[in-house]
């Protein structure tokens, strides 16, 4: 009788009782159940992978994205990775490939080899590209010796040693889709708090507060087994500095590759990542403090192609792109034998 009674006060004294946001993003069910040659991006000579979607000022969308030759193999994608810009009229394409953006800096940068995990962003009059890339800091190498290292991949030396450590996210910018980019001297972060070894996965986004977050990958602190945390960072410019927030995005499961956005019209952020057998979605009231999203599972991994149902090798690499605070196409890399190509699923 009590507490009905100072509910009754309350309510005539005008006060309201602030109920908790929730997410209600709901999407899964929208997205398109086969896919049409218009929704696959593959090169003769090239592996596709990383895909991130813009749309210009000239009404077309574009398409920054990594992609390394083949004679090389798959995993030179460490030692041989580069951005190049698509563009189509639909987002979720037929893409037709425009240039190649950015390549290796060369010796003496921190961005020495490869450029690689790209992610498009505009914010103010200023386009922005983040991307990973690494060195074998004061070891000198020749060309020769990284083609053999992406042909032997994750057991020779190089990689393990220098050029998987060394692997940290950077920015470049721009006034224009076209360039020319400005890099950085500097990496944006260094690992720290909940992640170890190597800050790469940039995904970005502008909060209501005006404010720039930040989720990179790293491993899991104080771990023996191969684990990856997702960790989240903070900074009132674009550019940095970030600070790294010691509450992680993501320590309960391994997972890779965040798309992240803030929805303005629900007032929250989403992240959709890449997990061992399907791709996942998180979610936030305030950019800090991250959980499973109702949509916790989004797919697994598989696909409908016209030819059919098709297991990948490996599906990685969400990204999200987004319009008027809706999802309008989930994207995917897909590795094949060996091919490797971007694959882009509408949502109704």
């Amino acid at each position: 009788m009590k507490k009905f009674l100072f509910l009754f006060l309350m309510l005539c004294a005008g006060i309201v009782i602030a109920q908790p946001k929730t997410d209600e993003l709901y999407f899964k069910d929208r997205l398109t159940k086969t896919l049409t040659e218009d929704n696959i991006f593959r090169s003769d000579e090239y592996y596709n992978w990383c895909s991130s979607i813009i749309k210009g000022d000239d009404g077309k969308y574009h398409l920054f994205y990594s992609r390394w030759p083949k004679e090389y193999g798959f995993l030179s994608w460490l030692t041989h990775s580069e951005v190049a810009h698509a563009i189509s009229d639909s987002p979720a394409g037929p893409w037709k490939y425009k240039e190649t953006v950015m390549q290796s800096h060369g010796k003496g940068y921190w961005d020495a080899i490869t450029v690689h995990n790209p992610k498009i962003k505009k914010f103010g009059d200023k386009y922005y590209l983040y991307y990973v890339s690494t060195n074998m800091g004061d070891q000198d190498y020749t060309e020769e010796e990284l083609v053999e290292t992406a042909k032997v991949g994750y057991s020779h030396p190089n990689w393990k040693k220098y050029l998987r450590p060394n692997q940290r996210t950077g920015v470049a910018v721009a006034s224009s889709l076209n360039g020319p980019w400005e890099r950085m001297d500097q990496p944006l972060i260094e690992p720290s708090g909940p992640i170890a070894t190597l800050t790469v996965n940039p995904a970005i986004t502008q909060g209501k507060d005006g404010k720039y977050y930040l989720i990179v990958k790293g491993d899991k602190p104080n771990e023996t087994r191969f684990i990856r945390n997702q960790a989240i960072a903070v900074s009132d410019k674009p550019t940095g500095p970030f600070k790294m927030m010691d509450k992680p995005v993501i320590d309960y499961l391994d997972t890779e590759d965040m798309s992240l956005w803030y929805d303005g019209k629900r007032d929250y952020y989403y992240g959709v990542f890449h997990a061992n057998s399907f791709i996942g979605m998180v979610s936030s009231a305030d950019g800090f403090n991250w959980k499973k999203a109702t949509e916790y599972v989004l797919m697994y991994k598989i696909l409908q192609t016209s030819d059919g149902l098709m297991k990948p090798d490996r599906l990685e690499r969400p990204f999200v792109y987004v319009e008027s605070n809706e999802p309008q196409v989930l994207s995917l890399a897909v590795k094949k034998g060996d091919d490797a190509y971007i694959v882009f699923i509408p949502v109704q």
